[in-house]
């Protein structure tokens, strides 16, 4: 993964068979891939190593046992997006409750060394990269994905600054993740 050449990947179908049918070479392909994102992810908030594995890991396990339920998801191509989300929910609930139980825990987060320079490195160019994607696209898809994915705002946020439904944000999220990835292919 610290590999500079590194590109997004899409999953198929097969792919979350293989990780609800708790496919060992899958499993560690998965941990591997969403291991580095997801850390990646959680270094710009946090500095606390054990705190980023701890979430990493809750996270990995949460996915995992979604995808095994039976109303579990299906759509491969909202795999990358449901991770992210149970990586904000996770990070959320374990901050939350890190800075409940030991306040000098939480102190420690801001004052645990930086991140791995390398590892830095390879986020600033994954985020160029989906920075000049979304500067690609239509100016809608362009507000709606720097809006969810770049700027973290909720959902409901999205929907009043859209003046949608969240069932029609479904669809406009759609839309603007094909258009995502068509340009995304241009742009490799």
């Amino acid at each position: 993964m610290h590999d500079s050449a590194w590109k997004p990947q899409q999953f198929d179908a097969a792919y979350l068979e293989r990780l609800r049918a708790g496919d060992a070479a899958t499993e560690r392909h998965f941990a591997a891939y969403f291991g580095e994102l997801v850390a990646m992810k959680l270094r710009r908030r946090l500095r606390s190593r054990e705190l980023i594995e701890d979430i990493r890991q809750e996270t990995f396990a949460r996915v995992l046992a979604a995808l095994r339920a039976p109303d579990g998801l299906r759509d491969p191509g909202a795999l990358g997006a449901f991770v992210n989300a149970v990586c904000n929910n996770v990070a959320r609930e374990l901050v939350r409750s890190e800075g409940r139980a030991a306040p000098s825990e939480t102190q420690d987060l801001r004052q645990a060394p930086g991140p791995d320079p390398e590892d830095s490195l390879i986020g600033k160019e994954t985020e160029a990269l989906v920075r000049r994607v979304i500067h690609a696209l239509p100016p809608r898809d362009q507000a709606l994905l720097r809006g969810l994915f770049l700027d973290e705002h909720g959902r409901d946020e999205i929907c009043a600054q859209f003046g949608v439904d969240r069932s029609y944000l479904r669809v406009l999220l759609h839309r603007a993740k094909n258009h995502f990835r068509m340009r995304q292919v241009k742009v490799d």
